[in-house]
């Protein structure tokens, strides 16, 4: 008798437990969504050479008396908290990789970032177009709400015609030791935001320089991330330690890590934006990301993340496919129940189609021409605000404009003479930025330009208040993703804008994006997942 050698390995199978191989459509689908749970490859069993998907059992060889599978593979357990980043996680004190982004003039509210940060993610105030006085309360109150929390900051938006207000905004910062601040629609480095990100600079027990304020970047142009991405001018670190806002310690400290360590690529938006497309932007960014590292041989990671468009499960789950670090949402918040824009603004947002938004000159850059997105759909905000724009542009004075226009603009836009409109806009100034009002007493243009951005500043204030008299005049920063939201989540309790609750919105897009994640896992791994897996409808999450 020929004795034979064993085999050098066993085939391995997988053994069902109480549950057999999911190979019907149905079956599958049910799978998908089970993201917590290890899933197993396995030969159908059936035997048509498809692959079948096991959950729970047992692997190993063999065994006598027990149904048994070939184990094509396994895949471990897939949770939404998982999706991005995990030395984002660590830096910011999150769950999760998600951010609820700084909606302007108090939109993105307190409640909004309490309710976040409870919640095991991070959300920004939006300090944006609001007086200093206002932003130090809101401050103060989420300091006190937040204490020994670092899961919540504020945001610092570049006002290139108002230096003086970042700077009272940085100093806001600072004294009340903002844990994160981000700095949004900034062309270039200014000393307020690279004194946040400087002020506090020390080396840990480790020899490793750590931070105060954590700065985050949102930008849309690799001219502008570039910057960001690395330390600080020589330049802006030497005048603010002449003007004594830094420490020559904390400027040298400065030289050697990057401005921010978290860089927000935001595509196409609502509010300031380029339109760029997220996976044509992304991918640049992150290869820029990169070579700025090398380049400074950086002892840490720049972290890339995404927003704009992102109103679905399949976008959040296609930002992280594309390699984002975290995600941030602005244009759904707004219809959340803790956005301060009102009811009645939020029933648009809730009625909007991802085409109906458009691009409106900004308040804050209107003498640049600098625009922002808007929702286009019941408001004729943006065609009222182009005029005034193309007004401005083509004249040097009211004055010069013709009677008839005059006119026009006088009834339909500022519904009031423009000498009234202007005497409020006086008062304003004066209180706000007496050399504003200086400026335009000598300068007829910049009297105009004044007077019609109080048209743009007022329109956003209706939205917010609920000023159904002006309604056709709401300004609402609104991206294409509202609509795709809208889609998404119409014929569920999302549809209702009263039900909208901004955590709900976070859990269901990490979720359903989790969900898609694996689905796209399991098909690229050969199983036939039905298209019905790639459909996640929204539902109350804890």
């Amino acid at each position: 008798m020929t004795a034979h050698a064993p085999p050098l390995t066993e085939p391995v199978l997988w053994h069902p437990g109480d549950r057999p191989a999911a190979s019907s459509p149905v079956e599958i689908q049910n799978v998908v969504s089970e993201v917590r749970e290890p899933v197993h490859l396995v030969a159908d069993p059936a035997g048509n050479g498809d692959i079948a998907i096991g959950v729970g059992g047992s692997t190993g060889p063999a065994r006598a008396g027990r149904q048994g599978f070939p184990l094509l593979g396994t895949l471990p357990p897939l949770y939404p908290e998982w999706l991005g980043d995990r030395s984002f996680r660590e830096a910011h004190g999150v769950r999760f990789p998600y951010i609820a982004g700084e909606m302007a003039n108090g939109i993105a509210t307190v409640a909004m970032v309490t309710a976040m940060a409870r919640a095991g993610m991070l959300g920004f105030f939006g300090a944006a177009g609001l007086a200093p006085e206002r932003v130090e309360r809101a401050v103060a109150e989420l300091a006190s709400a937040l204490a020994g929390k670092p899961n919540w900051g504020i945001n610092l938006i570049h006002s290139p015609g108002e230096p003086e207000l970042e700077d009272r905004v940085a100093d806001i910062v600072l004294r009340h030791r903002v844990p994160a601040v981000s700095a949004s629609a900034f062309m270039s480095l200014t000393p307020a935001v690279v004194r946040v990100a400087a002020c506090g600079l020390r080396r840990g027990p480790q020899g490793r320089i750590l931070r105060r304020a954590r700065l985050f970047a949102k930008v849309s142009r690799p001219e502008v991330a570039g910057p960001f991405m690395s330390p600080a001018p020589a330049s802006l670190l030497r005048h603010l330690v002449d003007r004594g806002h830094l420490s020559a310690d904390e400027a040298e400290l400065a030289a050697r890590v990057p401005v921010a360590e978290d860089i927000t690529v935001e595509a196409d938006s609502g509010g300031h934006t380029d339109n760029r497309p997220l996976a044509v932007l992304l991918p640049v960014m992150l290869a820029l990301r990169d070579e700025t590292a090398a380049a400074h041989g950086y002892d840490r990671v720049v972290r890339v993340g995404a927003a704009g468009g992102l109103g679905t499960p399949a976008a959040v789950a296609g930002a992280f496919a594309l390699g984002a670090a975290y995600v941030l949402t602005g244009s759904v918040n707004q219809a959340a129940r803790e956005s301060a824009l009102s009811d009645d603004a939020k029933a648009m947002l809730a009625q909007a189609d991802i085409a109906d938004v458009t691009m409106a000159p900004a308040a804050d850059m209107f003498e640049m021409g600098i625009k922002l997105q808007v929702l286009r759909r019941g408001t004729f905000f943006a065609t009222r605000a182009t005029q005034l724009y193309e007004l401005y542009r083509d004249h040097e004075d009211w004055e010069d404009i013709p009677p008839q226009r005059r006119a026009r603009v006088e009834r339909d836009v500022l519904r009031a003479p423009f000498e009234t409109v202007w005497a409020e806009t006086l008062r304003f100034w004066q209180q706000r930025d007496p050399a504003q009002a200086e400026r335009a007493r000598g300068d007829p243009r910049h009297r105009m330009a004044l007077t019609f951005r109080w048209y743009l500043g007022m329109s956003s204030r209706w939205a917010v208040t609920g000023h159904t008299e002006r309604r056709a005049d709401y300004q609402i920063w609104c991206g294409p993703a509202m609509g795709a939201f809208n889609r998404w989540a119409a014929d569920s309790f999302l549809a209702d804008p009263a039900r909208r609750d901004v955590v709900q919105i976070a859990l269901n897009l990490l979720e359903g994006a989790a969900v898609l994640t694996r689905a796209h896992q399991l098909r690229s791994h050969g199983v036939a997942v039905p298209a019905a897996a790639f459909a996640f409808r929204p539902r109350r999450l804890a």
